[in-house]
């Protein structure tokens, strides 16, 4: 079984919720499995120290999860049209996986989340796509052969999978949205099985 990373940080659930469609999508297809990873929270005095596993939900990533994957699914909420930090935080300590060239031509996608729906979506997937295409990554998106990005009132773009979580971020994900999300995933998941063959 070759094995999709989908790796996300989320605040109140909703960027889980959809690592958990995503990771739905990648398993529909044949001989592809998802592994689904976290990162921890940073803080914003001191450098913060977090047991190697959290509490509950999904496990931390380690590089190694990063490498050996045969593609990765990132997601984030959107903080002020970017990526949060704590991804941000585990991007950056990436390099060596950079000087070996570990990830290049690994297909990658990005999804985020977001309170409003103007709130900086469409500029937060962006943001999450820059580090992988400095690695060489291969950027998929969602083609609009996926009818719901023509009819969503809610989250959905071309560039990856998003959600309108609404003011309080307790929106859940709509019809539109959760179909988008597992397309993803079995995009992902299809792109990175041809690759392999």
């Amino acid at each position: 079984m070759q094995t999709i990373l989908v790796l996300y940080y989320s605040r109140y659930g909703a960027t889980a919720e959809m690592a958990r469609r995503i990771a739905r999508g990648v398993g529909e297809i044949d001989g592809m499995q998802a592994k689904l990873r976290t990162v921890p929270e940073v803080s914003a005095v001191c450098e913060a120290t977090a047991d190697t596993i959290p509490e509950s939900g999904d496990p931390y990533v380690t590089l190694d999860d990063l490498r050996d994957c045969a593609g990765l699914a990132l997601g984030s909420p959107t903080r002020f049209g970017n990526m949060a930090a704590p991804l941000k935080y585990f991007i950056d300590s990436t390099s060596s996986l950079w000087l070996s060239g570990a990830l290049i031509d690994k297909p990658a996608a990005v999804f985020t989340s977001s309170s409003s729906l103007h709130g900086g979506q469409e500029t937060t997937l962006m943001s999450m796509m820059l580090p992988l295409l400095h690695h060489g990554m291969l950027i998929t998106g969602l083609p609009y052969s996926e009818t719901e990005l023509l009819s969503t009132q809610t989250g959905g773009t071309p560039y990856g999978a998003s959600h309108l979580a609404g003011t309080e971020s307790k929106l859940p994900l709509s019809e539109e949205e959760a179909h988008l999300c597992l397309a993803l995933g079995k995009r992902l998941a299809t792109i990175a099985h041809r690759q392999q063959a």
